[in-house]
């Protein structure tokens, strides 16, 4: 029976990896699209910032020293901060000077918090458990953070009656990841990670369904503009 539950929980984390990894590599479209303008719009930086730390947090706390036999959470996790670090930069990189100077202090705020907690815990704490409380309570309030991120595209999104700002992918496998890693923490239980991913599936779903309540408004708003450029464009040949 707990040999079953061994293989049952390594291969839904193995499927929440995989997830993981699709939900990290989901925002690749937008990324895209501000490449291609050279322009973040209205894009909010939120979300990776805090998808940044809360991998951060989630690899200190897989780690052998503070929470052992946590491998698949250090291996999704450490490739998910070098995936946000690249995202991050091209926010830097295609940001206004102010709006660019901002990340970049939150960013550099992230990492001194980051290094300065591993090493407080490693140094100041001496056993495993009470290594994984503390770190795994600072994790459950980043992961809380993570979900809550698109709370702000959430609210333009009812603002506008458009899901322009708001990527669909990252949506769904939000929800995705929120389902599994809860399913691969009720096998084994672990409330640090069952808490903030049961409240990431219950937002995950929320964008879901405000995608579907304000898709077809979105298209009519996006027509609207396409019809109004094609309006615009005899005038802009004639020079006036």
């Amino acid at each position: 029976m707990v040999f079953n539950k061994v293989i049952a929980r390594f291969a839904v984390g193995v499927i929440g990896n995989i997830i993981s990894l699709v939900l990290f590599l989901s925002p690749l479209p937008t990324f895209v699209r501000i490449w291609k303008k050279k322009s973040v719009e209205q894009f909010s930086p939120a979300p990776y910032l805090a998808t940044f730390v809360n991998c951060g947090l989630w690899v200190l706390y897989g780690m052998p020293l503070v929470h052992p036999h946590s491998i698949l959470v250090v291996t999704i996790n450490a490739t998910g901060l070098g995936i946000e670090v690249v995202y991050l930069m091209l926010f830097l990189l295609y940001s206004e000077r102010v709006k660019r100077m901002k990340i970049l202090l939150i960013i550099v705020g992230e990492i001194i918090f980051l290094a300065s907690l591993a090493i407080l815990v490693l140094t100041l704490v001496q056993t495993h458990k009470k290594r994984s409380t503390i770190v795994g309570s600072i994790c459950m309030v980043g992961n809380i953070l993570m979900y809550a991120s698109p709370l702000a595209i959430m609210k333009l999104v009812i603002r506008s009656k458009s899901v322009e700002f708001m990527p669909f992918f990252l949506s769904l496998f939000s929800f995705l990841n929120g389902v599994s890693w809860t399913t691969y923490a009720l096998i084994r239980f672990d409330a640090f990670i069952i808490v903030p991913n049961s409240m990431g599936t219950a937002l995950g779903l929320a964008q879901l369904l405000l995608y579907a309540m304000y898709y077809e408004s979105t298209k009519r708003q996006n027509a609207e503009r396409l019809a109004q450029c094609y309006l615009r464009r005899p005038s802009l040949v004639n020079g006036e």
